[in-house]
This record gives structure tokens, C-alpha cells and sequence, in this order.
């Protein structure tokens, strides 16, 4: 053996691959920096023509991942790997983690379609599969909301999409959806009238539309009057807590008795054939109650 051969062989293949090695990390290196100048290029044009900032993100993640996977099947081919044998490599892996990993695909697709379709942004106050809360972010896989209890919760966006989405941002305003139930010794029309007048002049309420006051029901402690006002958004809790004090200042400044049932008593006698009155038992019984009273 020519140990002189072998050794200069050694030498050249390790010097030629430590020379790929360091370039491939060049290439990366260098390669993630022009990625990460391409997102905030694209991100700060999205930006300048006040483009949604979700959408924003959502696709600057997803053109990072592109170019990343792009840059790496191309260093692969750098050092003589075959990127046709890798693609149908890739595409098998594919299937694989698509097959294990269908709910989370299914998660990034359902982002996607939200993205097109756009049923909210960040900074939107929603109800969406169960919870109700402030959006914060629109992930790849998931939505991040904050409830009014300040808990963070991340919600798959396959359950966002696949269940009944409500936005109470998508509007300028709401309705406020109180109900006073009243004593049966209350007159409606009289109580309408005074709650609509105290309720118009609650600080945020607007006046068009009007609020609207209306008897909604009736059952045995009287009528329910439905008292609806309308304000923006961002008074909609405070407009909401005065509509119930409110109410309650109305009623006691009107002297209106608490609602309460009430119930009637009939005492019913039966004449027998002689002429003598017969009573039953529990009319026996309520007319000596009635007696007692009015010894």
C-alpha cells in the first residue's frame, strides 16, 4: 500500500469536504439573512398600506418556512445530494406526518381559509367555540384569545372554523338586552315611559337608535319590560351595569311595590236538600280562617 497516496487522498477529500461544510454553513447563514430581509421588507410594505396584521404574520411565516425548505433542498444539492430523490423523499415524509398529524394540518388549513375569508382580525371582540374573549393572535395552528378574565387560551383554528363564529367588533355598535320584571300593581304604559326617559339619558346611550322599551311578557307577578339601548362597542359594559342601576333607581323613585305572586281564595257552599247549607272541609277551613281574621 502507498501510505503516501492514501494519506495525500485523506488530506484533499478532507480539505474539499471541510470546504463544502464551511460553505453549506455560509450558505445558510447568509441564506436565513436574506429570508429574514425579504419578511421584513414584505412586512413593512403590508404594513405601510395598513394591510391586516394578521395576515401579515400569517404569511410571513409561511413564506419563511417556504424559502427555509427551499434553501436547505438547495445546500443539499451543493454537496451532490439528488433533490429529485429528495422531493419524492419529502413527499413520502409528507403523507406520513400528514397521516399522523391530520389534526394539525387541518389546524394550518383552517388558518388559511380564515385568512381568505376573514370573519375577524386581531383586536376584535369574539365568541368562537365556546369562549368569548379579545383576539390576540392568528397562529399557523391556532388562535390565541384573551376572555374577560384575562386567562390567555389557544383555540385549534380547525374547531374556530369548523363551529359558529361571532364578531361583535364587525359592527359600530350593540344592543344592550335587559328585562325589568314588575309588580302586577304597576300600569305598563306608565313604566315605559319613565324607563325610557331614565334610560336615554345614561351617559354613551345613543339616541339613534333609540332605545327601545317595550312590555316583552306578562306572568304572575306582572309585566317584564324589555329594556334595550344601543352604544359602541367600547361602552358596552358600562352602559350595560348603569342600565341596571338604572332600573333599580327608576322602580324606587316611583314607589312601585317588589313583585310578588298573588293568589285567590274562593269559599264555595253547597245547599243541601233540606235546605241547610253544607260546606266542604277546605271551605270549612278557609272560612274559619277568614272568621279569625276578622274577630
Amino acid at each position: 500500500m502507498d501510505l503516501n497516496a492514501i494519506e495525500t487522498f485523506l488530506r484533499v477529500t478532507v480539505a474539499q469536504l471541510g470546504i463544502k461544510i464551511l460553505a453549506a454553513i455560509a450558505f445558510w447563514v447568509i441564506g436565513r439573512w436574506l429570508i429574514g430581509r425579504v419578511i421584513f421588507v414584505m412586512q413593512a410594505a403590508m404594513n405601510r398600506n395598513h394591510l391586516d396584521p394578521t395576515l401579515t404574520k400569517y404569511l410571513g411565516s409561511v413564506i419563511s418556512i417556504a424559502l427555509s425548505i427551499t434553501l436547505a433542498i438547495g445546500i443539499l444539492g451543493y454537496f451532490g445530494v439528488q433533490t429529485t430523490s429528495f422531493a419524492a423523499l419529502l413527499a413520502g415524509a409528507g403523507v406520513a406526518i400528514g397521516a399522523a398529524w391530520s389534526g394539525m394540518l387541518g389546524n394550518f388549513a383552517a388558518g388559511a381559509f380564515m385568512l381568505v375569508l376573514r370573519p375577524f382580525k386581531v383586536g376584535d371582540f369574539v365568541s368562537v367555540a365556546g369562549t368569548t374573549g379579545t383576539v390576540r393572535e392568528l397562529g399557523l395552528f391556532g388562535t390565541t384569545i384573551v376572555t374577560p378574565d384575562n386567562v390567555l387560551t389557544l383555540i385549534g383554528n380547525g374547531k374556530v372554523f369548523g363551529d359558529t363564529i361571532q364578531n361583535f367588533s364587525a359592527l359600530p355598535f350593540r344592543r344592550v338586552d335587559r328585562v325589568a320584571q314588575l309588580s302586577g300593581a304597576v300600569e305598563p304604559a306608565e313604566a315605559i315611559a319613565r324607563l325610557r326617559d331614565a334610560v336615554s339619558r345614561i351617559p354613551n346611550v345613543q339616541a339613534s337608535p333609540a332605545p327601545e322599551v317595550n312590555l316583552i311578557d306578562l306572568n304572575l307577578l306582572g309585566p317584564v319590560i324589555a329594556v334595550r339601548p344601543y352604544c359602541s362597542n367600547e361602552h358596552y359594559w358600562q352602559v350595560f351595569f348603569q342600565v341596571n342601576e338604572t332600573i333599580v333607581r327608576t322602580c324606587r323613585e316611583a314607589g312601585w311595590p317588589a313583585p310578588m305572586p298573588v293568589s285567590t281564595t274562593r269559599v264555595l257552599q253547597l245547599e243541601s236538600e233540606g235546605g241547610t247549607a253544607v260546606t266542604s272541609p277546605a271551605a270549612a277551613g278557609a272560612a274559619a280562617v277568614a272568621a279569625a281574621k276578622a274577630a
